[in-house]
C-alpha cells in the first residue's frame, strides 16, 4: 500500500497506475469470468465512483481500458470525473479459461480434477480446452500490451483499468516473479496499483492500496 505520495516520473519513466474492474455478480458467486461480459453489480459500480474520486489528485495523461464491459463501466466512472476517453485495448482483457468459464471454482475442481490441478499448480503450458489460453500466452498478451503503453508515454502516467489476471501477471513483471510460484499478493477489486518502467526495467511502487473502498473481495485464490 502506498501511504505517500508519489514523486512526478522522470522524462524518462512510464508510471501506470493500474485497476482492477470493480465487483460483478460471478466475483461474489466466485464464478470464472474470463472473456464472458459480465456487468457490475450495484456494489460494483459504487466501487467505481469511489476510485474515480480518490484519483482526483492525480493526473493522467491517457486511460486505457479492457473492452470487456465490467472493466469499462469501471473506466467510464472515471472518465466523467476526469474527463479522459477511455482507448479500449482487447490484449487487457482477463485470460480465457476456455470451458471453465461460466463455472465456480468449486465445480471447475469437482468436474475435471486433472485441468483444475494443473490450473492451480500455474503450469504456464497448460491450456484450456475449448480456445483456453496457456498462463505463458496470456503473460505474453499482457506483457506485450504494457510494453506498448510505457513506449508511446515516457514521462507521464497512465492509467489501465482491467482485470485480476492480467493484474497477477503485471506485478510479476514488475517483481521478477516467476509465472509458476504461487501467489502472495492481493487483487482486491477497484483498488489501485502502482508500477513503473525505466531503462528497460520494471519495478513495483506500491499494490492493492484500498483505502477508498469497503469490503473487497479478492476470489483468485492463486489464479
Amino acid at each position: 500500500m502506498m501511504n505517500t505520495p508519489l514523486r512526478p516520473p522522470s522524462a524518462h519513466t512510464c508510471r501506470l497506475c493500474l485497476v482492477r474492474h470493480g465487483e460483478t455478480a460471478w466475483n461474489t458467486e466466485r464464478r470464472l469470468q474470463g472473456h464472458i461480459d459480465i456487468p457490475l453489480n450495484d456494489n460494483g459500480l459504487a466501487q467505481a465512483e469511489a476510485t474515480a474520486r480518490s484519483l482526483a489528485g492525480h493526473a493522467f495523461a491517457a486511460l486505457y481500458s479492457s473492452d470487456l464491459q465490467r472493466a469499462r463501466q469501471t473506466a467510464a466512472a472515471i472518465t466523467r470525473r476526469h474527463g479522459l476517453d477511455a482507448a479500449a485495448d482487447a490484449r487487457l482483457r482477463e485470460r480465457h479459461y476456455g470451458f471453465f468459464q461460466g463455472l465456480t471454482y468449486d465445480e471447475a475442481e469437482r468436474r475435471h480434477p486433472e485441468f483444475y490441478r494443473r490450473f492451480k499448480a500455474r503450469d504456464p503450458q497448460f491450456a484450456f480446452p475449448e480456445s483456453g489460453e496457456s498462463l505463458g500466452a496470456f503473460a505474453a498478451r499482457v506483457h506485450a500490451a504494457l510494453d506498448d503503453i510505457v513506449g508511446r508515454h515516457a514521462g507521464e502516467t497512465v492509467l489501465v483499468v482491467t482485470h485480476g489476471g492480467v493484474l497477477d501477471i503485471a506485478h510479476r513483471i514488475a517483481t521478477d516473479k516467476a509465472l509458476d510460484s504461487a501467489r502472495d499478493f492481493p487483487i482486491p477489486n477497484a483498488a489501485l496499483n502502482w508500477i513503473e518502467h525505466e531503462g528497460g526495467r520494471w519495478r513495483l511502487l506500491a499494490w492493492g492500496d484500498e483505502r477508498h473502498l469497503q469490503g473487497t473481495l479478492d476470489e483468485l485464490p492463486n489464479a
